[in-house]
């Protein structure tokens, strides 16, 4: 019988769940994924226009004509290439009642090991690629007494380079959530519409910008990939982590998703392997759309 090809229907289920799973979903959506062009199996070109400014006009003649525009091309190398591969047997599957079925066991491996995974990935290769392009993340100790304050430089450093204020995102552990809970000065109103009026103390806005809470484990500097991933021993904390996510890519790129049939080549198994190219880049230009906050070095 002929192996079962699920790359297509498999990333379309991806794509999916992105927003829904994944912690950093939306910068797995960046808008500037649509300006990404593959000029290789896994190499992608992003395009660049500089102009100048305008001066001022002149009634009676015709100036100089000349090119005010430069274009340009950066070129980046995706190379996260991972792959997981199982084996099942039929009587495994029979024997647990279905339970078993490759598609019960991918959901778990995605849900538990690959999301996680890339969502570690994602945090840790934008902290690297901005601090390798001159950047310094903010070192503070945060408190209900100062977290504001702290989420306020950020947020004037981005206006400063004129970052647009549509789209930004705050990333937080759920430690800093609960701070900006109890923060000085921080709006709490009364949902007289409910029935017990309770105290609505959810905090998922601020500013206009909106508020997501990370596992602290998943909001560390650096990682190790070698299995899975897990928290490398040097990896610091990440506490706040502000972005417009126009100013990553993050190209991905299934080649190959199959499970083939029991045979005498698998033994009798079922045998199931995916394997994918996939990267996360700050485009250098954008560097000052994405702001961290980390705990002080001990």
């Amino acid at each position: 019988m002929a192996a079962l090809n699920y790359a297509k229907e498999y990333q379309a289920n991806l794509e999916q769940a992105f927003p829904y799973v994944l912690n950093f979903g939306r910068l797995y959506q960046s808008p500037s994924n649509s300006r990404i062009s593959f000029i290789g199996a896994k190499t992608i070109a992003v395009p660049t226009i500089l102009t100048t400014g305008r001066t001022d006009a002149n009634r009676d003649t015709i100036g100089q004509k000349k090119r005010n525009y430069d274009n340009d091309y950066t070129e980046f190398t995706l190379k996260n290439f991972r792959s997981w591969e199982t084996l099942v047997h039929p009587r495994d599957i029979a024997e647990t009642k279905g339970a078993a079925a490759i598609g019960n066991i991918t959901q778990v491996y995605n849900e538990e090991q690959k999301f996680p995974e890339m969502d570690a990935y994602c945090v840790s290769k934008i902290f690297n690629d901005w601090t390798e392009l001159s950047m310094t993340a903010k070192e503070v100790t945060l408190t209900t007494e100062n977290v504001l304050t702290t989420f306020d430089s950020l947020m004037e450093r981005m206006d400063n380079k004129r970052v647009p204020m549509n789209g930004r995102v705050l990333y937080v552990t759920p430690s800093v959530k609960t701070l900006l809970k109890n923060a000085d000065k921080i709006q709490r109103t009364i949902d007289a519409g409910s029935a017990n009026s309770a105290l609505n103390r959810a905090v998922s806005r601020l500013d206009e910008v909106e508020l997501v809470s990370v596992p602290e484990e998943l909001m560390r500097t650096v990682y190790d990939f070698t299995v899975g991933w897990k928290v490398a021993d040097d990896a610091k904390q990440i506490r706040m982590f502000l972005i417009n996510p126009l100013a990553v890519i993050t190209p991905m790129v299934y080649n190959f998703a199959q499970l083939d049939e029991p045979s005498a080549g698998t033994q009798g198994k079922y045998d199931y392997y995916e394997e994918s190219y996939e990267d996360v880049f700050v485009l250098p230009l954008k560097k000052e759309a994405i702001q961290f906050v980390i705990d002080p070095a001990a």
